[in-house]
């Protein structure tokens, strides 16, 4: 079975799994590591979480229709995390948007190797799940 078929063919559940880390990931860092959520991370989020329960329904379905309904949030979620990621690592942009209450946007409380942060590991998350999606839209073929 090549890569693709398997892909196409189990997409809702690795979709739903992608997912379940990133949800799982978030709490965890706002919940034990007390990372408070910035403005853009809180949108990020309220483009993942639905996806988790949305996809886990659809898997225990296997009910392929949810995909363009998922899929939009997948790549609207995807590109806050850009413009997020962007402003972390381009001080100009920080004064853009301003992030006037709470935590900065810009602040960075994971960065490792110099370009790994929160932003660009949701971003990961989202194309992951809107790759998965995408080619498991397409019908299984019989071979």
């Amino acid at each position: 079975m090549k890569a693709t078929t398997f892909c196409r063919r189990h997409c809702l559940y690795l979709a739903w799994f992608v997912s379940v880390i990133a949800v799982a990931g978030s709490l965890y860092l706002s919940e034990v590591l007390k990372y408070e959520p910035c403005k853009l991370c809180w949108f990020q989020r309220i483009f993942m979480y639905p996806q988790l329960i949305l996809l886990g329904i659809a898997t225990y379905r296997n009910d392929k229709k949810i995909i363009p309904y998922v899929l939009p949030l997948s790549l609207i979620g995807g590109c806050i995390s850009i413009y997020h990621y962007a402003e972390q690592k381009i001080p100009a942009l920080s004064k853009v948007l301003p992030c006037t209450i709470g935590v900065p946007c810009n602040k960075d409380y994971l960065n490792y190797f110099g370009f790994i942060t929160i932003p660009l590991l949701a971003l990961i998350a989202f194309a992951l799940i809107a790759i998965l999606l995408w080619i498991g839209r397409k019908e299984d073929n019989v071979e």
